[in-house]
């Protein structure tokens, strides 16, 4: 029986998203607020692997925040970053270090599915700490 190359691999392409699609807005990440200097603005996001993102991080320049995901970032396609009128393209992030208040957009895809956490450095004691769940 002779089967044709699209429809031996149909069952391979299992990502639900387009990326071709503009990315889809997440609410954004706002760290410190007027009740606390510690406060994440939200503390859960869910993705689905293949569908494009776009978050915007907020800093209220309350203290200095870098905020880190290792196993997400390690487990994102990463477009582009967007902060202080540049366009950053990069093969990865590490930390996205505020000083002082700014904002930084990071346009991504999610291409491992799984829960991981993202935490602003040092201050995960105070209670700023959250998670990407991937699906």
């Amino acid at each position: 029986m002779l089967v044709t190359g699209t429809m031996a691999f149909s069952h391979l392409s299992m990502a639900k998203g387009d990326m071709t699609r503009k990315p889809i807005g997440l609410p954004d990440l706002v760290m410190g607020s007027e009740e606390s200097d510690y406060s994440l603005s939200h503390k859960s996001y869910e993705l689905e692997t293949g569908k494009a993102y776009k978050l915007e991080i907020i800093s209220s320049g309350l203290k200095e925040y870098a905020l880190q995901a290792p196993e997400f970032f390690t487990s994102i396609f990463l477009r582009k970053v967007e902060a202080g009128g540049m366009e950053i393209k990069a093969l990865g992030l590490t930390e996205l270090e505020f000083e002082d208040e700014g904002t930084a957009e990071i346009y991504f895809v999610p291409i491992k599915p799984g829960n991981f956490e993202f935490y602003a450095e040092g201050l995960q004691n105070k209670g700023m700490v959250g998670e990407f769940v991937v699906k």
